[in-house]
């Protein structure tokens, strides 16, 4: 009896979509749409996990008081790694596209070394993108810090077009333009200048783009689908993390955390891990079905959601008009983005 296999994010080959009577194969939504239905559910499966992994993520860091952000990364880290392990290991998934299981299903041939050599830039990609983006929430304040995160999409287009030539129509910059001035208008009251903090997120906003790019092309040369991608990333990045947490004294702190075996800890650490999983999933699915830029117009939809969601169950978010507005304005933004995205222009 064949194991099931989940679903991959292996790219359509040239005239994959096309037949001599076009019936059957044509996944668009519908005839002249730019986005096929397997991407329009990447979409909205990585807007769901961001907004729940954001919740559970609250919870450890400010109900539990959780001191150690680097450590909860590690554990992701660690149980996605372990989940694809086993999941490779009874055959469920796959790591090379259109991988038959026609192999042993060793160990030594998840992935091969030169392939992963190959993947190399995208896990340094990720380790600055990582690092770069929790440093850069100490820099400035919160409103400032979203702000100036949401000029990421405009970053995003600058590396897509020095990595891959990618160019994109007139209304598609003008709903990124929408997004960034949204993005302003709703942290135009907290314009206070500080050169280093600017400087570090602008900084995760460079590295984000370059991320988010280096997924689209590393996906497509590798021969590896989004879980062998995530595998790679996990083999590569786990141990520097390791390294890293232990050298910062991190793991110290998580011995002695109080609530460390507290059961209610305990559940949403599990949940946090679980969803970390299948964000990355749906990250890699997302940026090798539809784009980069794509990928990073999600994030700025699942902001309005986990802003409603985080001031409904945690409370205390202080709103004002500007703020709102400019919320909306970035809200929409997105949505014109998804709008021309779905159309075909």
């Amino acid at each position: 009896m064949r194991n099931p296999v989940l679903p991959v994010s292996d790219p359509p080959l040239a005239g994959e979509n096309d037949t001599s009577d076009g019936k059957g194969v044509d996944d668009r939504l519908f005839k002249g749409s730019a986005m096929t239905k397997r991407g329009a559910y990447a979409a909205l499966s990585y807007m769901a996990c961001a907004v729940m992994l954001v919740l559970f993520n609250k919870a450890a860091l400010s109900s539990y008081q959780f001191p150690c952000v680097n450590v909860i990364t590690l554990f992701q880290m660690v149980s996605s790694t372990f989940f694809l392990y086993s999941l490779r290991r009874k055959k469920i998934i796959s790591f090379i596209a259109a991988d038959s299981f026609s192999g042993s299903g060793s160990t030594s041939a998840f992935v091969p070394l030169k392939t992963l050599l190959h993947t190399l830039p995208l896990s340094i990609a990720y380790l600055m993108y990582m690092l770069a983006s929790m440093a850069s929430v100490r820099g400035v304040n919160v409103p400032m810090y979203t702000t100036l995160r949401r000029t990421t999409v405009a970053f995003t287009m600058v590396i897509e077009y020095m990595l891959t030539g990618q160019r994109y129509t007139r209304s598609i910059i003008g709903s990124v333009g929408v997004i960034i001035f949204g993005a302003f208008f709703a942290g135009a009251r907290d314009l206070s200048f500080d050169f280093y903090g600017y400087g570090v997120v602008f900084l995760a906003n460079i590295t984000t783009a370059v991320y988010l790019a280096t997924i689209a092309r590393i996906g497509k040369s590798s021969g590896l689908n989004s879980f062998g991608l995530m595998w790679c990333n996990g083999i590569i990045c786990g141990p520097i993390l390791m390294i890293w947490t232990f050298m910062s004294g991190d793991l110290e702190k998580t011995i002695s955390f109080p609530y460390l075996f507290s059961p209610g800890f305990m559940v949403v650490l599990l949940c946090s891990c679980v969803l970390a999983f299948f964000l990355n999933y749906s990250i890699f699915l997302n940026t090798t079905l539809n784009s980069a830029l794509t990928q990073t117009i999600c994030g700025n939809m699942k902001d309005l959601f986990t802003v409603g969601l985080g001031w409904m169950v945690f409370g205390g978010l202080p709103f004002d008009l500007m703020n709102v507005i400019g919320q909306l304005l970035g809200f929409l933004g997105s949505g014109l983005y998804a709008y021309y995205k779905i159309i075909g222009k």
